[in-house]
């Protein structure tokens, strides 16, 4: 994978929602999905939106959040958005 001006690994990412989740990080798989295998709800959902942007310095949009379904596609947004900021 590319790597931009802001660098965000994968495992860093997996092992910030497994501990907000309070998850061990072999439980946060790529295409786990937040909330059918990992029991996400929207509280849960808003609280990973506030760590995101405060750790990765990106601003997250709702609609963002609904494309947040999976670690991967987490990471795809979070960086995608970090780039754009950076």
């Amino acid at each position: 994978m590319n790597t931009n001006s802001t660098v965000i690994e994968l495992e860093d990412l997996r092992g910030t929602i497994a501990e907000l989740l309070e998850l061990d990080p072999e439980e946060v798989t790529d295409d786990a999905r937040f909330v059918q295998d990992l029991g996400v709800d929207s509280l849960l959902a808003l609280e990973m939106q506030i760590v995101l942007e405060e750790r990765y310095g990106v601003q997250l949009t709702e609609t963002d959040l609904a494309e947040a379904t999976s670690l991967r596609a987490t990471y795809d947004l979070v960086t995608r958005k970090a780039a754009a900021v950076g």
